[in-house]
């Protein structure tokens, strides 16, 4: 039996979050997830506006007393001046892990060549691993699960948590492959 987790999926932006349009992030988060992972999953969603003082007391929350595992956001991540996510991302860090960002830029740019503007980020709070995720669905599959040219963010996800206490997550094979040293790779899985 797979362990639960516990995921913060938080869409960032201004329009969403008044209704002007529909918001797509959290049900692209939530689908990709659920196709990705074994592990049962109670999802902790957020849609909020582009303001730096809430997106870190959202984040602070999320981690701290909803006690997620992972919180992964989408939006905000760009060069304009609304666009703060990663300064708040930054703000409520134990550590910074600039891994993640340089491989979704590295992922994007096979795509367009405007992810050379991206400013994602990914961090370390307590025990839960926070990851800024591009705004468009599209952008969040293919970081998250890669492609043939370059391996996605996911893999690395799971041994991530391993490290720094979390649940054991396992992911399906056919979505995205977990990568672990054998060392780490629990017997019923091996």
């Amino acid at each position: 039996m797979s362990e639960p987790v516990r995921i913060g999926i938080v869409s960032i932006s201004d329009r969403a979050s008044s209704g002007v349009y529909e918001d797509k992030g959290l049900p692209a988060l939530q689908s990709w997830l659920t196709s990705a992972l074994h592990n049962p999953i109670t999802f902790v969603p957020r849609l909020i506006p582009d303001e730096q003082a809430g997106i870190s007391a959202a984040l602070i929350d999320l981690v701290d007393t909803e006690r997620c595992d992972l919180v992964l956001t989408t939006g905000g991540t760009g060069p304009a001046p609304r666009d703060v996510t990663p300064e708040a991302t930054l703000a409520v860090a134990d550590r910074e892990m600039p891994g993640f960002g340089e491989q979704m830029r590295q992922i994007s740019l096979h795509f367009v060549p405007t992810a050379i503007l991206s400013r994602q980020v990914a961090v370390i709070r307590g025990r839960a691993l926070i990851i800024n995720l591009p705004g468009q669905p599209k952008a969040i599959a293919e970081t998250l699960a890669g492609h043939e040219k370059a391996s996605g963010i996911f893999a690395a996800v799971p041994y991530c948590i391993d490290l720094i206490g979390g649940p054991y997550m396992e992911t399906r094979d056919e979505v995205c492959k977990a990568f672990r040293p054998k060392a780490a790779i629990r017997p019923s899985q091996a």
